[in-house]
């Protein structure tokens, strides 16, 4: 029996890195820089996911276009220094046990592991250098190439790429922006408590798991080898 291809799709801030002090620094510096009160913490982290315009247009629904551009720009610009501070160490830390996760992920044929972000290609192609896990990702979907979540085609692109069918993909993440990406594509949905949205908003997932063990067993499906 040929086993099919499968396919495991992480989303990264909040499911696999813990990048909200970047976010927050970063998001409060550009909000100074363009003399605008600064958006309250959590509602700040709610935004996690969508593109940058998205999110701009979500926090400074007032401003014009131009200003939301400027917004985003400020907010690279202080993102990358953070980056760039933080020299060959990630700014953002791996949430304990998923380096591990997906170093035993890569081994499992036939598995293939790709990203779903927010993130721009620099930024993310940055935070995995600097995790030693670029080699862990066959595919890797960005703002910089897709609409903002929750479109599908991060996931449509991941799949087209890896020659996995709907059924046999799944999304892990924290945010209801994610769910909804995973819906929109037909595939399912893992959502883990460790994030940045409320355990209540994650209520359409398939699964929902409160720790990356409880996470491992949650994947079983695409992970064990049928006999």
């Amino acid at each position: 029996m040929i086993e099919p291809l499968r396919l495991v799709v992480f989303d990264v801030d909040g499911t696999l890195v813990d990048s909200q002090a970047d976010i927050v620094s970063s998001m409060t510096q550009a909000f100074e820089l363009a003399g605008r009160d600064v958006p309250p913490r959590d509602t700040i982290l709610q935004t996690v996911g969508l593109s940058l315009p998205q999110t701009m247009r979500c926090l400074a629904p007032q401003a014009s276009a131009a200003d939301q551009d400027a917004l985003v720009r400020a907010y690279k610009t202080a993102y990358r220094n953070r980056r760039v501070a933080a020299g060959s160490k990630a700014s953002s830390p791996l949430y304990p046990g998923i380096a591990a996760l997906l170093r035993t992920l890569r081994t499992i044929d036939p598995l293939f592991l790709g990203v779903a972000t927010g993130k721009s290609r620099r930024g993310l192609d940055a935070l995995l250098e600097a995790h030693d896990l670029k080699e862990c990702f066959v595919t890797t979907q960005c703002a910089d190439d897709h609409p903002s979540k929750p479109h599908p085609s991060m996931l449509l692109a991941a799949m087209s790429e890896t020659g996995v069918d709907a059924g046999n993909a799944v999304l892990v993440g924290d945010t209801s922006y994610d769910i909804a990406m995973g819906k929109a594509a037909s595939i399912s949905t893992i959502a883990v408590t460790w994030g940045y949205h409320a355990r209540s908003a994650l209520a359409d997932a398939d699964v929902i798991v409160d720790s990356v063990d409880a996470l491992a067993t949650a994947l079983t499906p695409w992970t064990e080898i049928r006999k």
